[in-house]
């Protein structure tokens, strides 16, 4: 698929922003976190702006920008729509919950429930972005097992990391960064099993199972349909080079996982901490800016088997 920048921006400064919202509800009024006006303001603008940015920037793809209202009138049948409605959903309690706490220092009561609130509908508006892929049948990159637990486990990642920086500025956090570490490892691990298994598994549609003339013998394209480049071909039928892949994966696993692990470590154990902080969030910024290009780039859609490709 041709990776839309757009796009890439919007699922990974949403993924974090929505991930920050969930886990500063669900911490602060457990006591997790500092108590503390200004920490809050930091903390909630922080998320929201990455949040709206992301969600702003996604209506840019659309041929008519300005019809994206229609999509949440479809939230019985279409992710899209449900991611929509969710997000716009989590930020009255999230409003609520910053009002509480910010304005009257109270985290506890209705304040404490609108946190833990929005941080559910922020979870649910992430789990639905990773459904709006997740549900196409003719991408075989995208319709498995591996793209949810990736997004949730990503976002959380990203949250995490933002989250640990600004504690920081107030306290000298130890849950957060072990929580940090922990997530990491799991999301790097995901991301490879994700990987492995695109590169092992093929489509079940050939260019014979679509014709049906698969038990004639070997099928093959006699010429192709177009003479030049169409829009399917262009949005469907992006190819990237097997070195560029393996190259650009490289990077994720040392941008976008190795360097915020370590970095992460160092700012556990008190070595320049705030700095160590910020080169984690700046160097899994940069990784999973990657990760989301390939996540687009490496997808392949079933409709490039009619113009001659041989599996997706």
């Amino acid at each position: 698929m041709q990776p839309a920048l757009s796009i890439i921006f919007f699922t990974t400064a949403s993924g974090a922003g929505f991930a920050l919202l969930a886990l500063t509800g669900v911490a602060v009024p457990f006591g997790f976190l500092p108590n503390n006006a200004s920490f809050g303001i930091v903390t909630l603008l922080s998320a929201g702006i990455l949040a709206v940015a992301g969600l702003c920037s996604s209506t840019l793809h659309l041929g008519r920008p300005e019809r994206a209202w229609r999509a949440f009138s479809q939230w019985k049948t279409s992710w899209l729509s449900r991611e929509g409605v969710l997000s716009i959903a989590a930020f009255v309690p999230a409003a609520i919950f910053a009002i509480g706490w910010v304005i009257f220092g109270r985290v506890s009561g209705v304040a404490g429930l609108c946190g833990i609130l929005a941080a559910a509908l922020a979870i649910g508006t992430v789990y639905c972005t990773a459904m709006i892929y997740r549900s196409l049948k003719p991408i075989r990159q995208w319709h498995n097992r591996w793209v949810v637990p990736n997004y949730l486990a990503l976002g959380l990642m990203s949250g995490l990391l933002l989250l640990d920086l600004i504690v920081r500025i107030w306290v000298r956090p130890h849950v957060i960064p072990l929580a940090a570490l922990a997530v990491i490892a799991v999301a790097w691990w995901l991301k490879e099993s994700y990987w492995r298994f695109i590169d092992t598994s093929s489509a079940p549609s050939t260019v014979a199972s679509a014709t049906g003339l698969g038990r004639r013998g070997p099928v093959r394209m006699l010429e192709p349909p177009n003479t030049e480049e169409n829009y399917l071909l262009k949005e469907m039928g992006f190819q990237i080079a097997r070195k560029h892949r393996l190259r650009l994966r490289l990077i994720v696993r040392i941008a976008g996982f190795l360097v915020p692990l370590l970095a992460t470590l160092v700012a556990l154990l008190g070595l320049a901490p705030l700095l160590a902080a910020l080169v984690a969030v700046l160097s899994a910024a940069l990784g999973l800016v990657i990760e989301r290009w390939l996540f687009f780039a490496e997808a392949k859609h079933t409709v490039t088997l009619y113009y001659g490709a041989e599996t997706v």
